[in-house]
């Protein structure tokens, strides 16, 4: 549930056809319209069937299996529940590890920038809503994070010609305080511990809150003339990835 900054380097491309987007490296011309997925030094494209891209399949695969045992554990039974919560947890791993390996070994391609996203909202929105479903979690919190997810998906694409906001450090703790959260409430915690819940519930409302509106305003600021260096200044994350 990482953004392109709630998005990811910037990809090396072979030139196809079009002008170019914006400078390059060294003075020299950057990424051109209409490019194939390729990576420094490297010679030929990307290609689509990588271990980062394979990850990101794993975790929307998970989604169903995540909610078959959401669905068995009826939120009672311990153990369907810790399975449902194990499955959570390293499905939200995935993310991490494919975002890294596409960085490291310049495995970034065009279905990574859309499955990514895609994968992270899909497994964190169903859990958001199981757990409102079953009476963990209040719906308006599920409805606030989820609309401040899906808005800033939106607000990416508003800017996306005019530049790639950078991915933030708030935006990181945003995923994780939101991992941790779900967590918390999947996992069959002891009756003393009940109350831990929903405090960390309240940070992750809250962190979300603050970073949405932190990435509506970098977007504003994106947009105005000579935005682009608002969008410079941190390591962009996997293309279509974590938010800001």
């Amino acid at each position: 549930m990482t953004e392109a900054a709630d998005s990811g380097p910037g990809k090396a491309g072979v030139p196809v056809s079009g002008a170019p987007v914006g400078p390059g490296p060294a003075g020299g011309l950057g990424r051109t319209a209409g490019t194939l997925d390729a990576a420094p030094g490297r010679v030929g494209p990307v290609p689509i069937v990588n271990a980062a891209n394979a990850l990101t399949a794993l975790r929307l695969a998970l989604v169903p299996v995540f909610i078959g045992l959401v669905i068995a554990s009826d939120m009672v039974d311990s153990g369907w529940r810790m399975a449902a919560c194990l499955t959570f947890a390293f499905a939200s791993m995935t993310d991490l590890v494919d975002g890294w390996i596409a960085r490291r070994y310049a495995l970034v391609t065009s279905f990574g920038k859309v499955a990514d996203p895609i994968a992270d909202k899909a497994l964190t929105g169903t859990a958001l809503v199981l757990l409102s479903w079953y009476d963990r979690i209040p719906w308006w919190i599920t409805v606030l994070i989820l609309t401040r997810e899906f808005g800033v998906t939106l607000i990416r694409f508003w800017v996306i010609r005019y530049g790639v906001i950078a991915a933030s450090r708030g935006g990181k703790a945003k995923t994780a305080v939101q991992i941790l959260a779900i967590v918390w409430y999947l996992w069959p915690v002891p009756a003393g511990l009940v109350g831990v819940g929903p405090w960390i519930l309240a940070v992750a409302v809250v962190v979300t809150v603050l970073t949405g509106l932190d990435y509506v305003v970098r977007a504003l600021r994106l947009r105005r003339p000579g935005g682009v260096a608002a969008a410079s200044g941190a390591r962009p994350e996997r293309a279509g990835g974590s938010d800001g």
